[in-house]
């Protein structure tokens, strides 16, 4: 029978250059500015030499986007969220985008996603699982609204037309207040 001391140092000097290795898994840190050319093939088939230009201290990328056998694009984003669209040519083409948040997103039991701006940690929109989507204006928290306005007026009670069926189709029965959430990061 071999000596248990041997056979463990065995395997330490056979797992050694694999310990080793997993030092060398640590990412590179992303950094903070660069240049780079990328060839982008898209599932339609559009083929595209984008020069990218990356500024994160200064809060810009800027694509200069060549399609193939098409004009070329300039697309300059900032980070508050507003991104320019443009040619260079005769044509003078400009779109500008003020939209776009970097956001955190809650799903509530497959019915409703809750996102919120990651700079602000404030809601900035809820989708349904109807496809609507409600785009929030205000968010006051711990306002409560009056309890006089939570009682339906007099004449809902009184003898008023009673229609028991479903206002919208739903896959989903909740008995009461429902408050799971899973979180996970996006950007909308």
């Amino acid at each position: 029978m071999k000596n248990p001391t041997t056979t463990f140092f065995s395997l330490s000097l056979l797992f050694l250059p694999l310990l080793a290795a997993a030092a060398d898994l640590v990412p590179t840190p992303w950094p903070h500015q660069f240049h780079s050319i990328l060839f982008m093939n898209n599932t339609k088939g559009l083929l595209q030499v984008v020069d990218l230009w990356y500024d994160w201290p200064n809060g810009r990328n800027f694509n200069i986007i060549q399609n193939q056998l098409g004009k070329k694009l300039y697309d300059l984003e900032w980070d508050n969220g507003t991104s320019y669209y443009y040619t260079l040519d005769a044509n003078k083409e400009c779109k500008v985008y003020r939209d776009g948040f970097l956001c955190n997103v809650w799903e509530k039991v497959d019915f409703i996603w809750y996102y919120e701006d990651v700079a602000t940690k404030r809601p900035v929109s809820w989708a349904f699982y109807t496809g609507m989507i409600g785009h929030v204006m205000t968010f006051e928290v711990g306002q409560v609204l009056d309890d006089p306005n939570w009682q339906a007026p007099v004449y809902c009670f009184e003898g008023a037309k009673q229609d028991d069926k479903v206002m919208l189709e739903s896959p989903f029965q909740y008995r009461g207040l429902v408050r799971e959430f899973l979180s996970i990061p996006m950007v909308v």
